[in-house]
């Protein structure tokens, strides 16, 4: 619905906005679809399902790790899409356009993509009866080979130990632009014509401070505990949660908040954009009023 929504144009925002908002959906869509459907849902109900097949297994696994890291960078990407704007007015004319957002929403995706192709060649079939390749384990020289633990510090800096420092800076640094531009504006009119009158320059600056400051708290709360989880497995001789049932209770609890993740920015751009809940309100009714309408009649 917010693709579809976004995808029309009716929601008072930039061309170069509303691409950032339409990828992050998609991608969000992509982990629901991939992590959450097919896998968390699909896979543990019908453990003997297609997804049992070794090929079908790889693409699963890539299709989730890439669909992670596109649904991140997109957001962090949007949030510097909104430093630049409000920070760099000289850049602004430049960077926050409908076609730089393309350009680097699709290098990024493409990126996001290729970079995770070595997790198809992690996994090795389990057995193979008839000729037929069943399940996935990983191979066994993935936590000593030296391509392998590099390829894990490249994927761990990408995802998130990078988009973390990130969003935390550019978010900073941008309500302190707020905040120091609100505080000038708020002398000035103090000392002018109007003073006590409400500034609609003021109203909007306070909302774009509690877009930002939701957005980027829900991604860090969200993900940091499993940013904490994963670097305990990287730097300790824990490789398995076979056998710990507390710490495989605990990895369930953090996936849980990272998926739920994907759909905290579509939610809170609904609750601080108007036209745009408008228009989510339409589309829900759109096929309810004619429903409702043949019910009275028959």
């Amino acid at each position: 619905m917010a693709i579809v929504v976004l995808s029309r144009g009716r929601c008072g925002l930039s061309k170069g906005i509303t691409c950032y908002m339409i990828t992050m959906a998609i991608a969000d869509l992509l982990v629901c679809i991939f992590n959450v459907t097919l896998v968390g849902i699909f896979r543990y109900n019908f453990p003997y399902s297609f997804l049992i097949y070794t090929s079908v297994c790889r693409v699963s696994a890539f299709m989730q790790v890439s669909s992670v890291q596109f649904s991140v960078w997109s957001t962090t990407l949007f949030t510097l899409d909104r430093f630049v704007a409000i920070c760099c007015p000289k850049l602004k004319l430049k960077y926050c356009t409908r076609r730089t957002a393309t350009v680097i929403l699709a290098a990024v995706s493409v990126l996001s993509f290729v970079m995770n192709i070595p997790v198809y060649f992690r996994y090795e079939p389990y057995s193979v009866v008839a000729n037929v390749q069943w399940g996935c384990r990983t191979v066994k020289g993935y936590y000593s080979s030296p391509a392998w633990i590099a390829y894990k510090w490249v994927a761990n800096l990408s995802v998130p130990l990078l988009p973390f420092p990130l969003l935390l800076l550019l978010n900073s640094l941008t309500v302190r632009h707020i905040l120091v531009a609100s505080r000038s504006r708020r002398a000035l009119k103090a000392h002018g014509p109007g003073e006590g009158s409400s500034d609609p320059v003021m109203k909007n600056r306070r909302t774009t401070i509690v877009l930002l400051f939701t957005v980027s708290g829900s991604f860090m709360i969200l993900w940091m505990p499993i940013v904490i989880l994963d670097l305990l497995f990287d730097f300790t001789e824990i490789s398995t949660l076979e056998g710990a049932s507390s710490l495989h209770l605990t990895m369930r609890i953090t996936l849980l908040m990272m998926y739920s993740s994907t759909c905290t920015n579509t939610f809170i751009y609904i609750l601080t954009q108007r036209r745009f809940r408008e228009e989510i309100l339409k589309m829900v009714k759109y096929p309810l009023v004619p429903l409702f309408k043949f019910l009275m009649h028959s």
